[in-house]
């Protein structure tokens, strides 16, 4: 089982199939790293809060198993084995 691999969020943001890559992602990997473009961030909002708002929302697509880590413009995934409270 490879350690981790890489994914990109683009202009489109989070769209259901992004979502489905990433679940198929971590049926071969433990860490996925996933970086935020320019382009998924519109210009008018605060950059930052718009990676804590993706982090989140993929949280809650992908369930109780995962947790997250924003350092900058990329988004650190790690699956458990066990649920996290």
């Amino acid at each position: 089982m490879a350690a981790i691999t890489n994914m990109q969020i683009g202009k489109q943001g989070l769209t259901s199939n992004f979502i489905e890559s990433l679940k198929n992602h971590f049926k071969n990997h433990q860490n996925v790293k996933i970086s935020v473009l320019r382009n998924a961030v519109p210009d008018n909002s605060s950059k930052k809060e718009k990676v804590k708002e993706y982090s989140e929302k993929i949280l809650l697509e992908l369930g109780n198993k995962y947790t997250s880590r924003v350092i900058g413009f990329t988004i650190n995934l790690k699956k458990w084995r066990k649920e996290v409270r």
